[in-house]
This record gives structure tokens, sequence and C-alpha cells, in this order.
């Protein structure tokens, strides 16, 4: 009997010795394929991943306009046939969604700025990289002002402070990439403008929509007329397309639809600055929705790019969301029938786009970061 229970304790005592080891060996794994896999993520990492948050930034601008309650002309709120089409409990978990990935993003970046210093140097130094470095200042620009009303409001010191880190970086990056191109520096515009060009643009547009919330008027119709000289600038040089300038790869083209975004932010802008959807905001309207058209009347020049899942087809999302953020303005104030079913179909058509790019999003997450985006010189966003 005493020879029984001593094998007893041995085998109670060696079972859990076994699990302790084999437990230890796989954390000590997970901690070894995490420090392998993270610089491989910040080398393949760049500005264009912030394509995510642009798109979801502006959804959730779009879903708080549509939730929105509007003033009617006899006081109380007016008939709002979209008011009630999306529930508020939806916008905010679309919001905090938006938040979580923003910050994941911008910790990710800066981790690359720390530890893949030259990386980002490159990126700086690249006619198509250099511009979504506005990336991350309009999706955090597009949260403050999607921002629910419990949490900051315009005029509150916690909205002008964050306005003022968010803003002050956008104007920086106009003064040393515009004032170099003014000054002859050592590229010209009319090689290196490109359609994410654009994104300078809006950047500045964003910052007008912001600052006017907050009855900045006067720093508001000072960002505005910075981007709006500079569109006309770019419109004009792009659609010449001089000889020698130099062309997007294939799997960059939705990019193109940055045509139709920057005069859609422009009439959100000035409709924010005048306090109404006046005529100058609809003309920018109305170009917005024309070159829409344009694009949407040539499948075929995206053929090429549809191929295989890419982080650019999030160039898709925030265009499509501005220009339904700025059909919901200009049928709030025409109020007809033809402009109500505008916004039906351009806000369906944003949100389905969204949707399906988080899905595809989803399913490739394990090329999300390809092989073939080590080169920061011939990066791929």
């Amino acid at each position: 009997m005493g020879d029984i229970s001593e094998s007893q304790i041995e085998v109670v005592i060696d079972a859990p010795s076994t699990v302790q080891i084999r437990e230890k060996n796989h954390c000590l794994w997970i901690v070894i394929a995490a420090k392998r896999s993270l610089p491989s993520i910040l080398t393949r990492f760049h500005a264009g991943y912030f394509r995510i948050s642009l798109s979801l930034g502006s959804q959730a601008l779009l879903w708080k306009t549509l939730t929105e309650p509007l003033p009617a002309a006899g006081g109380g709120d007016s008939n709002d046939p979209f008011r009630h089409v999306l529930p508020a409990k939806a916008f905010l978990l679309l919001w905090s969604l938006s938040l979580l990935i923003l910050v994941f993003l911008s910790l990710l970046y800066g981790l690359r700025c720390f530890f893949r210093f030259r990386m980002v140097k490159a990126e700086f130094l690249h006619h198509v990289a250099v511009n979504y470095l506005f990336a991350p200042w309009i999706s955090w620009l597009l949260l403050l002002e999607s921002a629910p009303a419990t949490l900051v409001q315009p005029g509150t010191a916690l909205y002008t402070v964050l306005w003022w880190a968010f803003a002050v970086p956008v104007v920086a990056l106009d003064v040393k990439i515009y004032g170099q191109l003014f000054t002859k520096g050592k590229q010209l515009l009319t090689v290196v403008a490109n359609p994410t060009s654009q994104l300078t643009v809006i950047g500045n547009l964003v910052g007008a929509q912001a600052a006017a919330r907050m009855g900045w008027k006067e720093c508001a119709v000072c960002l505005f007329s910075l981007g709006m000289a500079h569109y006309l600038v770019l419109f004009v040089t792009l659609y010449q397309r001089f000889p020698g300038s130099e062309q997007l790869p294939a799997k960059l083209r939705p990019v193109f639809f940055l045509f139709f975004a920057a005069p859609g932010m422009a009439s959100l802008a000035w409709e924010a600055i005048v306090g109404s959807f006046d005529t100058a905001s609809k003309m920018l309207f109305f170009l917005s929705l024309f070159l829409f058209m344009s694009l949407a009347c040539r499948p075929t020049l995206f053929k090429k790019s549809m191929r295989r899942f890419n982080v650019a087809w999030w160039a898709f999302s925030y265009p499509l969301t501005i220009l339904a953020l700025s059909s919901a303005k200009y049928a709030r104030e025409v109020k007809s029938g033809i402009a109500d079913g505008l916004v039906l179909i351009l806000s369906s058509l944003s949100v389905l786009v969204s949707l399906g790019l988080t899905l595809f999003t989803a399913l490739n997450s394990t090329t999300l970061f390809p092989k073939d985006d080590h080169d920061p010189i011939h990066i791929h966003i």
C-alpha cells in the first residue's frame, strides 16, 4: 500500500509540471513571434493605411449629420425623413470603432517614426507618400467634428485645444510642401502633381470646417482660402496632364475618386462658414457630383486595381461619403423629393462601400502588409 500511494503522489506532481512547462514554452513562442512580427509590420506599414480612418471618420460624420434633428421654421424639430433611419446607438458604436482604429494606427505610426525614421523620411520625400501624411490629421479633425455632444462640443476649451493640435500640423505641412514648390525647390508641381495631392487641399478644408463650427470665422476663411488656392492650381495642373508628369501605378487608380472629394469638402466648409448651403456651396456640390458621374461612367479605369485586394481600395469610401454629406446639406436647403432621393442613393452607396471594404479587409487581414511593400522609395500607397 505504501508503494502505491507514493506512485500516485508522483503522478500528481509530474502532471502539473509538464503542463507548466508547456505553458511557458507556448508563452515564450508568442513573445518571440511578436518580437519578430512587429519590426516586419513597422517596415511595411505606411501613412496610406490612414485611408481606413479617413473613411470611418467621414462615415461617422455622415451618420451624425443624418441623425441630427433639424430646427423647423416655427420652432421644434422639422420632419426630416432621414433622422430615424440610423439609430443613435449605431452612430455611437461607429464613432467609438473609428476612434479605436485611429488610435491604433497612430500608435503604430508613432512606433514607425521612432524605430524606422529613415523610412518615414523617405515617405516625406516621395511624391505620393508625402500627401498621405495629411491623412492622420484629417482623420482626427473628422472625429473631432463628429464627436458626440456628451464628450466634446464646439466652443469648449477641450475642442479648441484639440483643434489646434490637429490643425497646426496641416498648416506646417502646407508651408513645407507648397513653400518649396513655390520657390522652385527640388521638384516642380507639374512633375510631382498627382490625384493624392488633393489631400493637402482637403486637410485645409476640414480644418476650416472645424474652425467654423466653433465660431472662428476669420480662421476658417483663412484655411478655406489656402485650400481653394491650392485646389485651383492642382486642378488645372492635373487636368492638363503636362508631359513628364509621373504616372500612378494601376493599383492606385482608386485615388482618382479624390477628384470629387475636394469640391465636395469645399461645399461643406463654405456652408459651415456662412451658416447656409448658399449658391457657392451648391456650385461646388454640383462640380463634385459631375466629377463623380464622370468617373462612375468609366468602370474599366479601375479594372486592373480590383484584381487583388489592396489597402488602396479604401480610397473609394471617403470621397463617396463626402459627396453623400454634401448632398444631405443640399437636400436640407432645397427641400425637394429629387434631392432627398439623391441623398438616399449616395448615402446607401457610401454605407455599402464602407461595409464591403471592412469585410474585405477582415477576410484579407493576412495580406494587409504585403512583402513587396518594404521599399519606402517605391512604396505603394
